[in-house]
């Protein structure tokens, strides 16, 4: 069971009365609760100093790296929650794919997934693939106390799209000749992915993870009806392996301002929302029944402490009426933020929401 979870005549355990899973629950909460997409990385100097020389990948595979990396916003920014330092791709090389994350490219696979025998190389994730992630969420789960730690996973189509492609795209044309013109073929890739996807959140939330979110970054290049045919059915399909064991389940994606309704659809309990639709406006196209999250645009914080502090109690204002807000920016932060500019922030919203 896990950490988040209040078990029947039990007394809550420490992070399940956190302003952050209050919130995901939609109930009230003593401030809105705020965390960072990417709140580990690159804006932090002593983020660079501990990976010095190590490499993406084998930086993921290292407990007690892991477990510094994702503390070390929490130390600094005093963020409701930490998020599990890794990368989506995790799983993938996990089982074997022959792929490489290249600084300033992105993730490569040696050979691409085109065909049916294709197929044969996903084959499942079982525990036993990432014992390091079970060690580093034990030792997280220690460390942080009462501050939850979100797992996270990349989702089917977005992990789909790199395997196809090769590699990072911006048109997505070997991925979406794919979604088109073999609809069988990309439905058991989807599938497929979303067995592996769903067996390595299964590990965080056993190892301790109190929430997940799984990230469709590349989901906003798809068309509403194109989304619902061949896509929802696999992330739903995530959503409903680990429903359960009853931990908040995120979804995001970006550029997804159409799609917000059918992301929520596919079985979040928090939809994420990137900067593009207000508040207000997202709940209104996501439904009731779900909490929001979000969605400051992440290139405020290079405008001065006055500006974000605006913009911040704009996203305040917009979610005044929501029936559960986590704050985040609309996307992840950007390598050269200003760290003081998070930890300002973080202030900002405990202060001008405090209940």
């Amino acid at each position: 069971m896990s950490a988040n979870v209040s078990p029947t005549g039990s007394q809550p355990t420490s992070t399940y009365d956190s302003a952050f899973l209050k919130a995901c629950r939609r109930e009230p909460v003593p401030h809105t609760p705020v965390w960072f997409m990417r709140q580990a990385g690159r804006s932090l100097p002593e983020y660079r100093k501990v990976r010095e020389g190590i490499g993406m990948l084998d930086s993921c595979m290292l407990p007690e790296l892991v477990t510094e990396i994702t503390l070390q916003p929490v130390r600094r920014h005093q963020v409701d929650a930490a998020i599990y330092f890794s990368d989506i791709v995790v799983p993938l090389k996990a089982i074997g794919v022959d792929l490489d994350i290249k600084p300033g490219v992105g993730p490569v696979v040696e050979r691409p997934v085109r065909t049916r025998a294709d197929l044969d190389r996903l084959r499942d994730l079982t525990p036993e693939d990432v014992p390091y992630v079970t060690e580093a969420i034990g030792m997280l789960t220690r460390e942080l106390g009462a501050t939850p730690l979100i797992g996270f996973a990349g989702a089917p189509f977005t992990l789909a799209s790199y395997l196809v492609e090769g590699g990072p795209s911006r048109t997505y044309e070997n991925a979406k000749a794919m979604m088109y013109g073999d609809p069988e073929l990309w439905a058991d890739l989807l599938d497929r992915l979303a067995e592996i996807t769903a067996a390595f959140l299964k590990v965080q939330i056993e190892a301790g993870a109190s929430a997940v979110q799984l990230f469709d970054s590349w989901a906003g290049a798809l068309a509403p009806a194109d989304y619902r045919r061949s896509v929802l059915p696999a992330s739903a399909k995530v959503f409903d392996a680990v429903a359960p064991y009853g931990v908040p389940r995120i979804h995001f994606g970006v550029g997804t301002g159409e799609l917000l309704g059918l992301m929520g659809e596919a079985g979040a309990d928090v939809v994420g929302v990137d900067w593009r639709v207000p508040l207000d406006e997202a709940a209104r196209r996501v439904g009731p029944g779900k909490a929001l999250q979000g969605n400051l645009d992440p290139t405020v914080l290079f405008a001065g402490r006055e500006a974000v502090e605006t913009k911040a109690q704009e996203v305040l204002d917009a979610a005044a009426g929501l029936e559960g807000h986590v704050f985040n920016l609309g996307h992840g932060v950007m390598p050269s933020t200003d760290p003081d500019a998070l930890t300002r922030l973080v202030e900002y919203v405990h202060t001008a929401s405090a209940r």
